[in-house]
């Protein structure tokens, strides 16, 4: 019996008072519920994807550090949700700053130094934003765990002695210990890892087309099958589009009730038909079209997040901690190859689906939506076995 308990005393997690790592660790374990503070540390990091291209993959991997394994998918989505505004935010933000002595004459000059230097003002708000959100960072607690000696942890090894079989403990306690610290497994001969990334890669290459082709769809003419809107237009679209989402997708619960790869399955399916329907949109007009486009355009985003955030909680989930770093570096270095392709592939395809209205076998737009599809059904399908292991696999 004492060997029993002396075996259970040894095993519990052992913190230490000096590392900021087990710091959080301690800190997850006793508070059950959600980190708002780090997380609202993290989203406002990760908004500053909408001034200049910070350390996505780092956000990830810290996102998924800070929160116990319940509120993961919460902490995942914040990344998702606000990389998704700077995207939409970042540019709108430059060019209403951009040249602001021709457009806010009242309050700028051309005599002064925004009107001399036309671009200056969004170049300025860049370096104070960015010096803000370094400010921040110092708030972000630290995740790694430094240990400087193993005399300083909270829990002590001293049942050990009094245990009659301290061989076979310590050699239970180092296979613990192995499990937890192995960092000898190649990142690049991890399954579960590579096949999730790979996933990740073919979702973010849809997206990006998707993101291409939509706006320059939508200013596109009425007899080339577009929405004839103006840019003003697709930019109150995308406005509507960034507020709704943030509102649906306040509900976390989604990867935890159905799993990451549920979700990501069922909304890609889900989008297969509501790109489908996006040629018979534009034969709508007035308020039905911009009642009807705006459903569509806040469908398809939180379609969208909710697929790269189970993918993100199965790349996280398909590492150690202390290599999440690592993974999300390679993810994300593979996105963006794949997302190279997308503006440029998703604008010829546009041009030249345009120049076969007359086709008798899917004219027009209705190429450009029917290929959008089949980058989708690709994902769908590699989210089935044997190609995707799970983690836990």
């Amino acid at each position: 019996m004492a060997v029993l308990e002396n075996e259970q005393a040894l095993l519990e997690k052992v913190y230490f008072e000096d590392c900021p790592g087990c710091r959080v660790d301690l800190l997850k374990a006793t508070r059950r519920g959600v980190p708002f503070r780090e997380l609202f540390y993290v989203w406002i990091v990760v908004l500053a994807t909408v001034i200049e291209p910070l350390h996505f993959a780092v956000h990830q991997a810290y996102a998924s550090e800070v929160c116990r394994a319940e509120h993961q998918a919460l902490g995942l989505s914040i990344v998702s949700i606000a990389w998704g505004i700077g995207l939409i935010i970042g540019p709108a933000l430059g060019g209403l700053l951009a040249q602001p002595a021709e457009k806010y004459p009242d309050v700028f000059s051309k005599e002064s130094l925004f009107g001399r230097f036309p671009y200056f003002l969004p170049c300025l708000s860049i370096s104070i934003f960015a010096v803000a959100v370094s400010i921040a960072c110092f708030w972000l607690p630290e995740t790694l765990h430094m240990h400087k000696g193993c005399n300083r942890g909270t829990k002590s090894y001293e049942n050990l002695e009094a245990s009659t079989d301290c061989c076979d403990l310590k050699e239970k306690i180092g296979e613990t210990d192995g499990n937890e610290l192995d960092s000898k497994c190649s990142l690049f001969r991890n399954w579960p890892l590579m096949s999730s990334i790979i996933v990740y890669c073919v979702f973010s290459l849809h997206d990006m087309a998707y993101t291409e082709i939509f706006s320059l769809w939508a200013v596109s003419p009425k007899q080339d099958g577009g929405l004839s809107y103006t840019s003003h237009d697709v930019g109150n679209i995308l406005s509507i589009t960034v507020y709704a989402q943030n509102t649906i997708l306040d509900d976390k619960h989604g990867p935890l009730i159905l799993g990451p790869v549920m979700v990501a399955r069922v909304s890609a399916v889900l989008s297969v038909p509501l790109l489908s329907s996006y040629p018979f949109i534009a034969l709508l007009s007035g308020l039905k079209l911009f009642l009807t486009i705006n459903i569509a355009s806040v469908m398809k985003n939180v379609l969208s997040i909710s697929i790269i955030t189970g993918t993100f909680i199965l790349q996280n989930n398909a590492v150690p901690q202390h290599q999440r770093g690592a993974a999300n570096g390679i993810s994300m270095t593979a996105m963006s190859l794949f997302k190279a392709a997308g503006p440029a592939g998703g604008g010829a395809l546009l041009s030249w689906s345009e120049k076969r209205l007359g086709a008798t076998f899917l004219p027009g737009v209705h190429m450009v939506f029917f290929i959008l599809n089949v980058i989708e059904v690709i994902g769908i399908v590699m989210t089935f076995k044997p190609f995707l292991a799970l983690p836990e696999d």
